[in-house]
């Protein structure tokens, strides 16, 4: 069993219920990553970007 393992918080799931799941196997997080998510919007000849969600991941170790 590796030591470092990284969980998505999943598309419905909040992040309370993304801590209680990692804890559930064994892990406590000590990293959160947070990236977030752009669509692409075109008018005419310009492009223009708008915040579409983000994506959350944390980095946790074993409990030992």
């Amino acid at each position: 069993m590796s030591k470092k393992k990284q969980f998505e918080v999943l598309e419905n799931e909040s992040i309370d219920e993304c801590l209680n799941r990692i804890k559930n196997e064994g892990y406590v997080p000590i990293k959160r990553i947070e990236k977030p998510i752009f669509k692409e919007i075109k008018e005419g000849n310009s492009v223009t970007y708008e915040p579409a969600g983000r994506y959350i991941v944390f980095e946790a170790i074993i409990i030992e």
